[in-house]
């Protein structure tokens, strides 16, 4: 007889209710429950975790999970943890043996918490030791979700504090200004606060350290700001690195001079593993006019204003700083969603087979950047990622000496002798054909010539000014099409009575012509105009 093999249970995936003081964030939302769910895993809730997001518990059991009433009863049933911010010391007892935690981890902050993870024998995934240099972990990048929402919430908090519109207007009780607003720094959160401030009206000037991003600020509507001073801020992971003395001391004159005519200032200056680096002074504060807002987004790692207290908004020389550290958790459900996606993308990378089983495979890039205990062993800092190389640059072509020995390359102009002699030899042609050619061969010949002349001038010389030069092109091309065939289908303006009309042959095919012509200049304005409608809002 035989034996059937008990099935396994699967895996249960627990969401605790977040501790952290003035946090509204919960690590997974019902709807992304119901995705976990056929992924093969069991979910259990606790009780009140969504409730600040505004998910209440009967929507979790909806989706199909269980509510569990105390913290106790979850943190020591569940496989798998899914949290926002690091476990406490007592959450990290309360960790069941074994067990594999996903969230926001910190490691090189918080040496003691990965020691006292690793006496758990747990697995940890760190999603914010994420490899942001790889293009297929964008998906799983939670620190893009959640700085995206924190610049957006700056600029509404920072809206909130002023006391003007952001936008100018002219009405019958007077004539408002727009509101002036600098942003230090155009990372994620940076970029997403120009373009919300842009979009509300205000004039924005934006500072990187980072050269490359200063299209992407213009294409927000902002204006960059350049230092005046030659030297690259690219640090690895998206963030800028530490600059040099002289570098900083240029910076600080910009801000100086950028602080006395802004309304408001919106600073997102981080640096991994470091205290924020101060680029607003006391004294930049007291020369900005009253009533002027900065938002400090690095508040929680120290500020970049001197004058900055974290958690609080302040009022000092008539400025008011606000140096808010849960900008993220003030749109609660929004950033939920977001991070429960980010989370879930995570989870799908573990669990491919979707039996409720997470396989950590060390040998995927990603996922060892996001593993920093492995089974009790601490696995922190990872190996640098292997990122494709790039492909080298073809060698550029050998030059060919000429017979002469005089060393001049193929690509250099052709000299006077040869020109002379192209010319003569083109002349001679000319000459010739002139000489012994009919009349009639000649009139359509000169025409031929200067056909082909002004044909070439016209096309190839053609500014684009739609959305690529292809199409203008096409439109210089069907432009000449279309006068030929208009020059073939007009009346003669000889009285010769019809005789030099074209026969029916040509009369039709000119018809034909300018009725495709017609449709393809036509039809390529108007299949341009809905692609530029699809970038308008």
């Amino acid at each position: 007889m035989q034996t059937v093999a008990p099935a396994v249970p699967p895996l249960l995936i627990g969401v605790p209710r977040e501790t952290a003081p003035g946090e509204k964030r919960v690590a997974t939302v019902p709807e992304v429950v119901a995705k976990l769910v056929k992924l093969g895993f069991a979910v259990a809730v606790e009780s009140g975790a969504g409730d600040a997001a505004n998910f209440a518990d009967d929507t979790y059991r909806a989706a199909g999970a269980e509510v569990v009433p105390d913290a106790m009863q979850l943190w020591s049933r569940a496989d798998v943890v899914l949290k926002v911010r690091p476990p406490t010391p007592q959450e990290a007892q309360m960790l069941r043996e074994g067990a594999t935690l996903i969230g926001f981890i910190w490691p090189a902050q918080n040496p003691e918490l990965m020691q006292q993870l690793a006496t758990r024998r747990a697995t940890v995934l760190a999603i914010d030791s994420l490899p942001r240099q790889l293009s297929r972990a964008q998906k799983m990048d939670a620190l893009t979700s959640m700085a995206g929402i924190s610049g957006y919430r700056a600029v509404i908090e920072a809206a909130n504090a002023f006391g003007r519109f952001f936008n100018g207007q002219v009405t019958a009780a007077g004539k408002i200004p727009p509101a002036r607003v600098f942003i230090a720094g155009a990372g994620v959160a940076g970029l997403s606060a120009i373009g919300t401030a842009a979009n509300l009206g205000a004039i924005v000037r934006a500072n990187d350290t980072r050269a490359e991003v200063a299209d992407q600020v213009v294409s927000l509507g902002g204006e960059f700001v350049k230092v005046d001073y030659e030297e690259e801020g690219s640090g690895g992971g998206g963030y800028a690195k530490v600059m040099s003395e002289g570098f900083q001391q240029a910076q600080r004159d910009m801000y100086a001079r950028e602080a006395k005519d802004a309304d408001i200032i919106i600073t997102t200056a981080l640096i991994p593993g470091k205290p924020a680096p101060k680029l607003i002074t006391a004294e930049m504060v007291r020369s900005m006019k009253p009533g002027s807002v900065i938002v400090d987004m690095a508040a929680e790692q120290g500020g970049n204003c001197e004058l900055t207290e974290p958690g609080q908004a302040v009022v000092k020389h008539g400025v008011t700083i606000v140096g808010y550290t849960d900008l993220v958790s003030r749109l609660a459900k929004q950033a939920s969603t977001l991070y429960s996606n980010n989370l879930l993308r995570v989870t799908e990378e573990l669990c491919k087979a979707k039996d409720g089983r997470l396989d950590v495979n060390m040998d995927d890039d990603a996922i060892r950047g996001l593993t920093v205990v492995k089974e009790g062993s601490i696995t922190w800092p990872p190996p640098p990622p292997k990122i494709p190389a790039a492909k080298p640059k073809a060698a550029a072509a050998p030059v060919v000496a000429s017979k002469g020995g005089h060393g001049h390359g193929a690509s250099e102009p052709m000299s006077a002798r040869s020109l002379a002699i192209v010319f003569g030899v083109g002349a001679l042609l000319f000459l010739l054909v002139g000489l012994y050619a009919p009349a009639s061969f000649l009139s359509h010949f000169t025409v031929f010539v200067l056909a082909c002349f002004v044909g070439y001038m016209v096309v190839w010389n053609v500014t684009p000014s739609l959305h690529t030069p292809l199409m203008s092109v096409t439109n210089a091309i069907s432009s000449i099409i279309a006068i030929g065939a208009l020059v073939q289908v007009a009346p003669p303006l000889t009285g010769s009575g019809g005789a030099d009309r074209p026969n029916q042959v040509i009369l039709g095919l000119a018809v034909f012509a300018l009725a495709l012509t017609a449709v393809n200049m036509f039809g390529g304005f108007a299949v341009t105009r809905r692609m530029l409608a699809m970038f308008r809002k």
